[in-house]
């Protein structure tokens, strides 16, 4: 499938206009009518300034590349049928849209030969997938067998994290979040920072916020998820595993660990690792009560699970 020849998107990669795509080029946005399907839950668009932070995040869940051109509907349907098959999966991969004509190097760095192209990411290792316009049965062979594939190939791998949710745009079928998900205007620095992968000037930017007013539960929770993705958002999973298991002693191995079930969604498995460690290593109450006050703000305030690891941690500590 990798090996179908492709069309020319427009503007090849080499800057030569190609006359048949002037017929395939609409001027609507996305998200509007006639316009290309708009990002939105699982589904987000990259670019240079983005890319290697995107890179990163497959080492935490499975991420399928959607080389394509915005202004060409000839992109449309892989695009439109991609999208609404991954924001169905909620998170366990995500979809992320590389416009090869504002991102030339990232084609090239791929030796994409035009769009659409697709491939799986895992680990940061790119696998082609397919090169030109899918027939039917082809776009039903990926959504149906391959992407599934790729899910198990990442869980066999030990990626097994869940993609964060992004606010959708409107319209063409989009996710979209709730109201009250949309980013208050004083987050915005500290968000667009998160996005960039730029976690460590996130976490400051979120830890003002959190000093101007220490309610706001929003400003705590990011800062916590910035904290963590900085510490250990591109950490090799079976080295930190392999680490934590060879020296269970050790605390900075045993955090690290947790670190890496919190990034994969398993936060009982983080909350229990850290709490049965310090019920038989009190000298490190501290390091190991700091991590899970931060934890202890990621999830719904609400989360039963909350409540019980602070129950226990209360009951070690005293």
């Amino acid at each position: 499938m990798a090996d179908k020849k492709p069309f020319n998107p427009g503007i090849s990669l080499a800057g030569a206009v190609d006359l048949e795509a002037l017929k395939h080029k609409v001027d609507a946005e996305a998200g509007q009518a006639g316009g290309a399907p708009a990002a939105g839950g699982y589904v987000i668009d990259t670019d240079e300034s983005t890319f290697q932070a995107m890179v990163q995040t497959s080492a935490t869940f499975p991420i399928l590349l959607l080389l394509w051109v915005t202004d060409d509907d000839r992109c449309f349907g892989i695009a439109r049928k991609l999208g609404e098959t991954v924001n169905k999966l909620e998170g366990k991969i995500q979809l992320s849209r590389i416009d090869i004509a504002k991102s030339p190097t990232i084609a090239q760095a791929l030796q994409a030969q035009g769009a659409p192209a697709l491939y799986g990411l895992i680990g940061g290792r790119p696998m082609p997938i397919l090169q030109g316009v899918p027939s039917d049965a082809e776009l039903n062979q990926i959504v149906e067998q391959l992407i599934p594939q790729l899910i198990q190939m990442a869980q066999q791998a030990g990626v097994t994290g869940t993609a964060p949710y992004q606010e959708g745009a409107a319209g063409d079928g989009a996710a979209t979040a709730p109201e009250s998900k949309a980013i208050p205007e004083s987050h915005a620095k500290a968000h667009q920072l998160a996005q960039e992968g730029d976690y460590a000037g996130a976490a400051a930017e979120y830890a003002k916020l959190m000093e101007a007013d220490p309610h706001d539960v929003r400003a705590a929770r990011e800062h916590a998820k910035a904290l963590l993705l900085d510490r250990s958002g591109s950490a090799d999973v079976r080295v930190v595993r392999a680490a934590a298991a060879e020296s269970p002693d050790d605390v900075e191995a045993q955090l690290a660990v947790a670190d890496i079930d919190m990034i994969g969604g398993q936060i009982q498995d983080a909350f229990d690792r850290l709490l049965d460690f310090l019920a038989g290593h009190k000298a490190d109450v501290e390091p190991v009560r700091k991590r899970l006050l931060e934890y202890f703000s990621i999830p719904d305030e609400k989360d039963p699970r909350v409540a019980r690891a602070r129950r226990r941690l209360a009951t070690l500590m005293y």
